[in-house]
């Protein structure tokens, strides 16, 4: 998934880029799926190149119209068929659809428009959330080559088992072992929760 190629549309005339989405996984202990957490995540991405403003060219001067379509960055072609002229419109082949070309590369992202880097992203994680859940986080994936929308992070929620308490839903569960005598006479104990010990009383 750090390939910034990702999906296309159109908006125009001309394509728009959106680079990829990014997973990640994250562990939670049951007293941050409990009350909730901010998480910073390290994560390697596409991100835009600063020298060239991600248009992938040396300098202003660097890039041309495209002679294919010139810059509309689609072709019109006409075929004579048997019901008459049909007309296809397809994304130019010799500009990607971008309506432009490059005459001399950037010479930090070679024409790409992307480098590769470490980024720290902060994760606000709501209280609530269980293994398996998914969080997106909207502009934080890869960036698209040469210009266009960045790609989002997924957060996959995994817990942490718990060394006493066992999850089950909204509920805990925990094992007490008692003696035969508290068990026929009754009696009073703690046991673990989430914060802190309850009491609770044993007929």
């Amino acid at each position: 998934g750090f390939g910034g190629f990702g999906s296309s549309r159109r908006s125009g005339g001309r394509r728009v880029n959106r680079g990829t989405n990014l997973r990640v996984k994250v562990k939670l202990s049951l007293h941050e799926v409990a009350n909730g957490a901010e998480k910073k995540i390290k994560v390697t991405r596409y991100d835009t190149c600063s020298a060239c403003g991600g248009s992938g060219a040396a300098d202003s001067n660097s890039t041309s119209t495209c002679s294919t379509c010139r810059g509309s960055g689609h072709v019109t072609r006409v075929a004579n068929t048997m019901l008459g002229q049909m007309q296809t419109t397809s994304v130019c082949p010799s500009c990607g659809g971008e309506g432009k070309t490059i005459t001399k590369k950037c010479s930090s992202c070679y024409g790409e428009g992307i480098v590769q880097k470490e980024d720290i992203i902060k994760i606000n994680i709501p209280a609530g959330v269980g293994k398996g859940m998914q969080m997106t986080v909207s502009g934080k994936g890869n960036a698209a080559r040469r210009g266009g929308i960045h790609g989002d992070l997924l957060v996959v929620i995994d817990e942490e088992a718990h060394p006493e308490l066992i999850r089950e839903g909204n509920d805990l569960i925990y094992n007490l072992f008692i003696s035969f005598p508290d068990a026929v006479l009754g009696a009073h104990v703690e046991v673990p929760a989430i914060d802190n010990n309850v009491k609770i009383k044993i007929e």
